[in-house]
């Protein structure tokens, strides 16, 4: 497979742990920090959201691709974020209170990742090596996942004596048999590249990292070449499906196309295709907030 193009005026932003670029509609993102394995630090859960905050926000991609640096997508959570709960979380008082206040930092990582699966836009995880404890979390709440040939899944919460809890259960239990997640979740084994194709956890198999990568953005250039409206409502429609009944997920996509089904969108994709040439889409706008 050849390497990914790369266009002249293509944009990167450097944060502590990721390389941003956006390139012809698809926003890649990269951990960066393949020394610690990617492990998840305490800038990680600050840094991810704000970066899906601005491409989302700010509609500055069609599609998104998460991929790593170095032989592992990401060793999970840093130790020094199990660290602050023990001492930060724990403090002199009602034992109850302070459960309450846990139980609000948990959501703060999980609206880390929770980002990835409400984003306007398609989410690709390219995956290489280990893909550990929070990176479970992370990939699940991707729409897409690749990974290459000596790539594993591990719930690795299991064999440092807790429960998962970032997201892994509420989504894997959607993606996979619910045996698979059971025998992973009780006995912290690895499941490998293969098997994770077999059982439906991924999409595709690549031989290398680099061919990996080369596909996950290939895809996602071809999904920015979509109509990024019909994209964004075949997402919505998607997760509604997942959480809701077929009765309910038939009526939103009525509901749905009242509004946002556009003829000329149409028109364009068959106007294109008869002139055998690219469609011109508009952008999705940026999001309005506040007054």
């Amino acid at each position: 497979m050849n390497a990914p193009t790369r266009t002249p005026n293509a944009a990167e932003t450097e944060w502590s742990c990721f390389k941003v670029t956006l390139d012809g509609g698809v926003a890649h993102i990269q951990m960066n920090r393949p020394e610690a394995m990617n492990s998840m630090n305490k800038p990680f859960w600050n840094e991810l959201p704000a970066i899906m905050r601005d491409i989302n926000d700010n509609a500055r991609a069609r599609c998104i691709v998460i991929s790593s640096t170095g032989k592992h997508f990401s060793a999970g959570m840093d130790l020094s974020v199990f660290g602050d709960p023990g001492s930060d979380l724990k403090r002199p008082g009602d034992p109850h209170v302070n459960g309450e206040m846990f139980r609000r930092y948990v959501h703060s990582l999980q609206d880390a990742f929770s980002c990835l699966d409400e984003a306007r836009m398609p989410v690709i995880a390219a995956i290489q090596g280990g893909c550990i404890g929070g990176a479970v979390d992370m990939t699940s709440a991707c729409d897409i996942r690749y990974v290459s040939a000596d790539a594993f899944f591990c719930i690795m919460e299991i064999n440092i004596g807790m429960t998962a809890d970032v997201g892994t259960f509420p989504r894997l239990c959607k993606l996979i048999p619910e045996g698979w997640v059971r025998e992973l979740a009780y006995t912290g084994r690895r499941l490998p590249a293969e098997k994770a194709r077999e059982i439906g956890l991924v999409n595709g198999v690549f031989e290398t990292h680099e061919a990996v990568v080369a596909h996950a953005l290939e895809t996602a250039r071809e999904i920015a070449s979509k109509n990024p409206l019909a994209v964004a409502g075949s997402k919505v429609m998607i997760n509604y499906a997942r959480d809701h009944t077929i009765k309910d997920g038939l009526d939103y996509i009525a509901v749905w196309q009242t509004g946002m089904f556009s003829g000329p969108h149409m028109a364009e994709a068959f106007k294109a295709k008869a002139e055998k040439r690219e469609a011109v889409f508009p952008d999705l706008l940026p999001q309005r907030r506040g007054m």
